[in-house]
C-alpha cells in the first residue's frame, strides 16, 4: 500500500496524461467511467453494506441515509458523470484577446488547476462527482474520504480507474488515499508542491481544521445555516410548500433549511399552519425550536441561543419571529454561513431589498433553497458549494476547477 506522500507524487506525475488529452478523449474517459461504475454495481453495493453495518448505531439515521447506496443512487452517479460529456470543455477557452501598440498579442486562456485534493466525509457520490469533474476540467485528483465511507469509495474508485485505463488515460490521475487516519488529512493540508488546490467538503469541524492548518490554497465549502424568511406579503401556500421542501426533502445536506424567520404581522396566522404541515401531518415530524414569540403562538421546544447558529442536518428547525425584512436581513447577516438564504414575498420591492442586502452565495425569491446544487444549476455535478468570494462562489462546476494564464505572441519585440 502506497503512503499518502507516494500517492500525491503519483497524481502529480500522472497529470501530464490529462494535460495532453483533447475533449474527445476526456469525454471517452467519462463514458467509460460511467459504464464501469454501473458494471461494478454489485461490488459497490457489497462494499457499501460493510460501511453501513459498521456505522449503524454510531451515526444518526439521517446521516446513515447520506452513506447509503442502492442501484438507483449508483445509476444517478453514472448519470452525473455522463451529464458532463455534453457540457463545453473549459480548457483552452480564450477569455480575452488584446493587441498592444507594439504588436504584441496577449491572450488570456483557461487552463487546468493541476492536481486537486478533496477531503470529504461520508458521501460516496462525492467520489464519482469529484473524479468526473477533475477529468473533464483537465486535472488530476486526490480523494480522501472519511473511514465511514472508505469501502464504498474504494469500490467506486476501482471501477472508475478501470474506465480511465480503458480510455487510454493514466489511472494514477485518480487517487483515493488509503490512510484514513488524521495524519493523511494533515499531509494533504501540507502538500505544497503536490496539490494546487485543496477543497474540504463536510461539517464545520472538518472545514475549520483545513482552513486553519492548510499551507496549500483552499476553497472553503459551506456548512449551511440556511434561512427562509416569510414576509408579511407572502403567499401562504407557496411559503408552506417551500418550507416543507427546504427542510424535509433531504435534511442531511448543506442546502437544507435550518432556520425559519416569520414576519410578526402574519405570525399568529402562519405559524399554526407551519406546525400542521411539518409536525401534525407528517409521519416523520420536524422538531420545532421556537423563540419566545413563536412559543406564544404554537407548541414546540424552547429555542436556545445556539440553535440559531447550528447546522442540524436533521429534522429540527429553529423558528424566530421578526419585525419585518430589515430585522430578518440583520439576523441572517449575524448568523448565516453565506450559503443559501430565501425570502417568500409577493412584494417586488421587499424581494429586491432582500436580494441586495443578503450576502450569500445563492439568494432565493419564492423558491426552495434545495436548488443550490451543481446539477440543478446546469453544471452537471459539483465539487462543493463555495461560501467564500475569492476564485469561486456557489456550486463549483467545471469552470471553477480551472485557472487561466496569459499567452503572449510577438515578432521579436523587446522592452
Amino acid at each position: 500500500m502506497e503512503t499518502t506522500q507516494e500517492q500525491l507524487a503519483l497524481a502529480r506525475s500522472a497529470k501530464k496524461s490529462i494535460n495532453t488529452a483533447n475533449t474527445a478523449q476526456k469525454n471517452q474517459a467519462l463514458e467509460a467511467m460511467a459504464s464501469k461504475l454501473l458494471k461494478a454495481t454489485d461490488a459497490i453495493l457489497a462494499a457499501n453494506q460493510i460501511d453501513m453495518e459498521a456505522a449503524r448505531g454510531k451515526i444518526s439515521e439521517v446521516m446513515l441515509d447520506r452513506l447509503f447506496l442502492d442501484q438507483e443512487r449508483i445509476a444517478g452517479m453514472a448519470q452525473g458523470i455522463r451529464a458532463l460529456i455534453d457540457l463545453p470543455d473549459p480548457i483552452g477557452e480564450v477569455l480575452d484577446t488584446e493587441v498592444l501598440e507594439n504588436g504584441l498579442e496577449i491572450q488570456k486562456v483557461r487552463v487546468a488547476m493541476g492536481v486537486i485534493g478533496i477531503i470529504y466525509e461520508s458521501r460516496p457520490n462525492v467520489t464519482s462527482d469529484a473524479a468526473a469533474l477533475a477529468i473533464k476540467s483537465g486535472n488530476a485528483v486526490v480523494l480522501r474520504t472519511g473511514k465511514d465511507a472508505f469501502h464504498s469509495a474504494q469500490a467506486i474508485v476501482t471501477a472508475l480507474k478501470v474506465g480511465l485505463e480503458e480510455a487510454g488515460l493514466n489511472p494514477d490521475l485518480l487517487q483515493l488515499i488509503q490512510d484514513t487516519s488524521r495524519a493523511s488529512s494533515l499531509a494533504m493540508m501540507k502538500a505544497k508542491g503536490y496539490l494546487d488546490l485543496l477543497i474540504p467538503r463536510g461539517g464545520a469541524g472538518l472545514i475549520q481544521a483545513v482552513v486553519e492548518n492548510a499551507i496549500v490554497p483552499v476553497i472553503e465549502t459551506g456548512t449551511g445555516i440556511v434561512h427562509v424568511y416569510v414576509d408579511k406579503e407572502a403567499d401562504f401556500q407557496k411559503a408552506l410548500a417551500i418550507i416543507e421542501n427546504a427542510k424535509t426533502s433531504r435534511p442531511s445536506v448543506c442546502n437544507a433549511m435550518e432556520v425559519l424567520l416569520v414576519d410578526r404581522a402574519i405570525a399568529s396566522d402562519f405559524l399554526p399552519l407551519v406546525k400542521v404541515r411539518l409536525v401534525d401531518e407528517r409521519e416523520r415530524s420536524v422538531e420545532l425550536r421556537l423563540d419566545e414569540d413563536a412559543q406564544a403562538i404554537i407548541s414546540g421546544t424552547a429555542a436556545q441561543e445556539q440553535d440559531f447558529d447550528t447546522e442540524f442536518l436533521d429534522y429540527i428547525l429553529a423558528v424566530k419571529v421578526v419585525d419585518g425584512v430589515e430585522e430578518a436581513v440583520g439576523h441572517i447577516e449575524a448568523h448565516s454561513t453565506h450559503h443559501s438564504d430565501a425570502i417568500v414575498t409577493e412584494n417586488p420591492d421587499t424581494a429586491a431589498y432582500f436580494t441586495k442586502q443578503v450576502d450569500s452565495a445563492a439568494v432565493y425569491v419564492n423558491a426552495s433553497t434545495r436548488f443550490t446544487d451543481g446539477g440543478q444549476f446546469g453544471l452537471g455535478c459539483e465539487m462543493g458549494i463555495s461560501t467564500q468570494k475569492l476564485h469561486a462562489r456557489g456550486p463549483m462546476g467545471l469552470r471553477e476547477m480551472t485557472s487561466y494564464k496569459y499567452i503572449v505572441s510577438g515578432n521579436g519585440q523587446v522592452r
